[in-house]
């Protein structure tokens, strides 16, 4: 029994893996890597050297000094003296994640969203022609119960009172 155990284990897992949102997270996780790397090159070669024109090159060298006078070591770059706040990297980073965050409204959000209440809106029209055609054929069907329990009835009236569909035989 504990092989049977272990085979279904496998076969559940190999269900889980299958599944189409684990493949999608995947290929997703791969996408948003490189485009990571897309708005990183963006930042270092575009922003970077914009903000440069102000200043250095590098956000990441902008920095303030928290305690004391901030001496680093020029052999390692690490303080040896103060407490260094480095407030460029922050910078630098939330440039990032403002230009992947607008990449990502702009050409993926925004358009879905779209395409989306479009879809959604031709459904409802569809919906209601599709309700219009069910209220025309329950008044068409109403209409021939009308004709077929006159008709039953007749010219001199015979069988009234009856249910429509119920014989004088039953």
């Amino acid at each position: 029994m504990s092989e049977k155990k272990k085979v279904s284990l496998l076969e559940g897992f190999k269900v889980f893996l299958l599944r189409g949102n684990v493949i999608d997270l995947a290929i997703a996780v791969v996408i948003g890597a490189a485009f990571t790397n897309i708005v990183n090159a963006f930042v270092t070669g575009v922003i970077d050297p914009l903000v440069g024109a102000f200043g250095t090159k590098d956000l990441g060298s902008y920095s303030s000094c928290l305690k004391g006078p901030c001496a680093t070591d020029p052999k390692t770059g690490e303080a040896t003296e103060g407490i260094r706040i480095l407030w460029g990297s922050v910078l630098s980073a939330t440039l990032s994640f403002v230009i992947t965050a607008a990449v990502v409204y702009f050409l993926m959000v925004l358009p879905m969203a779209k395409y989306l209440a479009r879809r959604a809106a031709m459904q409802a029209a569809k919906d209601g022609v599709q309700e219009t055609l069910e209220v025309s054929e329950l008044e068409v069907l109403k209409e021939i119960r009308d004709v077929l329990v006159s008709q039953r009835s007749g010219p001199a009236g015979e069988g009234r009172g009856q249910e429509p569909g119920r014989g004088h035989d039953e």
